[in-house]
């Protein structure tokens, strides 16, 4: 197991801050925030290339805070890649076993097993100058898995690729991670997120906001910062006021006002209704919900997980339901249907 315990490092303009996580063996993390968070400096502490002011890096109990670079379980591939351009792609691939003295028998069955894990097998004999950036970046990756690294830590592996590309290499992190291997990932985008970890920490402004398994943390993120990140779906600007039975009221604007459960001290600030917390009727009901608000729907499109649709209820709502529910109902743009979600649903940040 890695963990990081109170990692503080300070620069002229930046501070990384106390941050502390642990992965386990088998984990896909994702580092999420936007540029200039800090998430290549937790990178870089990890690889040894930076060496933080406080705080200790742990790999299975042992403090490896001051380790050499070469010798900690960890291995880089940067967002620039940093082929060596005078090697061929056999040769980058190797260079890892030659420096390890590995007999070029084994060194030719290592390359021929991660070239067909990484699909660069046709490319063994091309120079990197003459790649393409989906072949190079799969090629800094098999070499940097010829270290045989216990965690594999990249720097926005998918940036700088086109949509088929992406998803290429999506479905080679995963066949990678889904062999055993650990990884750390760095990102700005909320979809590879989605679509690659099990766990999520997001950095802002040198700190840890959040972390735990991605589900949870985007099913119920700590601030708006996270919330906005995690693409939650109504996340409506709003001000306060305490109301009957000891519950609040956001007020989004005139025609739209939420009831919601909890204590704050703040006059203003964001409610959050998740999507899937929404239930749908085509007349009011008689029912706990707190929130009950007539709209008309105003698009509808398919997702993966079912139908979501746009209504207009004094706010613009998003709402997840089933296709199952979706045809029940003859749902269609133009419909007038009406909207209910308990208070205790509602999330509310303060500014």
């Amino acid at each position: 197991m890695l963990e990081i315990r109170n990692i503080s490092i300070n620069f002229k303009d930046f501070a990384l801050k106390e941050v502390s996580m642990k992965v386990e063996p088998g984990d896909y993390l994702t580092l999420l925030g936007i540029s200039g968070a800090g998430k290549t400096v937790i990178l870089e502490v990890l690889a040894g290339l930076l060496k933080p002011d406080s705080g200790q890096v742990l790999w299975n109990g042992k403090d490896i805070t001051s380790m050499k670079i070469q010798e900690r379980p960890v291995g880089l591939v940067y967002q620039d890649l940093s082929l060596f351009p005078h090697l061929t792609v056999y040769e980058n691939i190797a260079f890892a076993l030659r420096c390890r003295k590995f007999n070029k028998h084994s060194i030719a069955g290592k390359v021929n097993e991660l070239s067909k894990l990484t699909g660069v097998g046709h490319l063994l004999e091309r120079y990197p100058g003459t790649l393409s950036g989906g072949e190079a970046q799969r090629v800094a990756i098999a070499r940097t898995l010829s270290a045989d690294p216990e965690i594999l830590l990249l720097d926005e592996p998918l940036s700088s690729l086109d949509i088929t590309l992406r998803a290429g290499l999506i479905n080679l992190l995963k066949e990678i991670n889904q062999s055993g291997k650990t990884i750390i990932h760095v990102t700005h985008d909320y979809d590879e997120v989605a679509t690659l970890s099990n766990k999520v920490a997001v950095i802002e402004n040198g700190k840890l906001v959040q972390s735990g398994l991605t589900r949870e943390v985007f099913r119920n993120p700590a601030n708006a910062f996270v919330a906005r990140f995690s693409k939650s779906k109504n996340l409506l600007p709003c001000s306060i006021s305490l109301t009957r039975e000891g519950l609040l009221l956001a007020k989004v604007n005139d025609q739209c006002q939420i009831y919601f459960s909890g204590t704050t001290n703040s006059k203003a600030g964001f409610v959050v209704i998740p999507a899937e917390d929404i239930i749908l009727t085509e007349k009011r009901v008689d029912s706990s919900a707190m929130n009950q608000l007539e709209g008309t729907i105003k698009e509808t499109w398919l997702t993966s997980a079912g139908v979501e649709l746009l209504v207009d209820a004094g706010a613009e709502f998003v709402v997840a339901v089933t296709r199952v529910s979706f045809e029940k109902l003859h749902l269609h743009p133009g419909q007038k249907i009406w909207l209910s979600f308990k208070a205790s649903a509602v999330k509310f940040f303060g500014d």
